[in-house]
């Protein structure tokens, strides 16, 4: 047993004063899907619906064993890790500060607040997450605070890899691949360290959002790099740079066993999830999930596959964009700016053309281009993909002249 492994064992331990093991299921319904045995590690089902806990209690524990954090400790987060802290302050009964952007929706500001109670206090700081942090910092450094890092720590390391501690337990026979999402790297780093160090031989993959692949431009690279911009709507794992003694652990991985997930894909899993499964993830929590669509059914037919669920912590008032991207992703949703003419019966006219299972969505003016046409944004939804090659033909044969902006990504995001 190497030292990593037997201090991953005593967090593990400990941890279990806070909360019970989180439980490996086998999904039925993803295993008939691909073929495959399928198991979810559920840390959606953590007292804060997240594995972000276990970094925190480890920490935590550690340092006020070291004598440190005796007074106050600090975190910047806008999610998952502020929740962790927060339940864990509490826990430990210490004072805890967390810097939060203002753009933090109000949901996960409520359930920090919740968790920690009268332990901790939030400080909304700065529209982007590098702000707050620069904020934190600052503010530990002037009251000797103590900053409590997301991920790039090896306390907060070994606390994500009593994931795999658990796993060990509970799977009835080692696995052929493990697929683990990838924000920072802390999970990644720890539950691979883990399963290396008892002799787990299993393919790794890691799922990470198409719009900050942090990990696998380093990999390519050869080195730390850092994105010059981040897609956030993966809020969980939209990190701009893998942390450091992460990328340390994961270097030696190439970097094609990275997956990169697209955005509007990953939401077409979260709604298939909730719907059939009646499970509530978020993004980041779907991830490992998603990766599953790029596995040729071939290649994993009979293997046995564990998937790590990150979290559950998703806003409800987020679900109308969930629900918009998994249409489009899916082919089943499009949007039109149509030259329309100004005249009686013009919109008669194009009704017309559609068929039963097409419905308008959205119908708006974007502006009168000239006396007699003006500009029209219009949304269509169908019961089938195939049915806008039909439409297609329709509007072309009857002369509409017309754009479709759906992929356009620009134009998307100005009017839509």
């Amino acid at each position: 047993m190497t030292g990593f492994t037997h201090r991953v064992e005593q967090a593990a331990e400990a941890m279990r004063a806070l909360f019970p093991e989180t439980p490996l299921q086998q999904s039925a319904y993803l295993s008939r899907k691909t073929g495959a045995h399928v198991f979810l590690k559920r840390e959606d089902l953590s007292p804060v619906r997240s594995y972000k806990i276990r970094g925190a209690f480890n920490f935590f524990r550690k340092a006020l064993a070291e004598g440190e954090g005796a007074g106050l400790f600090v975190c910047a987060s806008a999610g998952n890790h502020a929740q962790g802290f927060a339940f864990v302050c509490r826990h430990f009964g210490k004072k805890g500060v967390v810097f939060m952007p203002v753009t933090t929706p109000q949901q996960k500001i409520d359930k920090t607040r919740m968790f920690g109670g009268d332990q901790v206090e939030i400080r909304l700081t700065g529209d982007f997450f590098d702000e707050c942090y620069a904020a934190a910092r600052a503010f530990a450094a002037e009251t000797g605070g103590l900053m409590v890092p997301p991920f790039d720590h090896r306390d907060i390391i070994e606390g994500q890899a009593t994931v795999a501690c658990e796993l060990a337990k509970q799977i009835p026979a080692n696995p052929d691949l493990v697929v683990l999402p990838v924000g920072g790297g802390g999970l990644a780093a720890g539950v691979t360290g883990y399963l290396a160090d008892i002799g787990w031989t299993p393919g790794f993959l890691f799922a990470e959002p198409a719009g900050a692949p942090s990990l696998h431009e380093s990999l390519a690279a050869g080195k730390r790099m850092r994105l010059e911009s981040v897609d956030n709507f993966v809020d969980g794992a939209a990190v701009g740079e893998i942390g450091r003694e992460n990328f340390r652990r994961l270097k030696d991985f190439p970097a094609d066993a990275v997956k990169l997930i697209p955005e509007n894909r990953l939401c077409a899993t979260m709604i298939e999830m909730l719907n059939i499964e009646g499970v509530v993830l978020e993004p980041a929590g779907a991830l490992a999930i998603d990766a599953l669509k790029d596995l040729p059914r071939k290649d994993i037919r009979g293997k046995r596959i564990l998937l790590v669920v990150s979290g559950g912590n998703f806003d409800f008032e987020r679900l109308p964009d969930v629900k918009e991207r998994a249409l489009r992703f899916e082919g089943l949703k499009k949007y039109f700016v149509f030259r329309f003419p100004q005249r009686p019966g013009a919109l008669r006219d194009f009704l017309e053309l559609l068929g039963p299972d097409d419905d308008i969505a959205r119908f708006e003016y974007l502006k009168k281009s000239a006396r007699n046409f003006g500009s029209v944004l219009i949304g269509i939804e169908t019961k089938d993909r195939k049915n806008f090659a039909i439409l297609a033909r329709r509007f072309e044969e009857a002369g509409w002249a017309y754009q479709d902006i759906t992929d356009n990504e620009t134009i998307a995001g100005l009017v839509i």
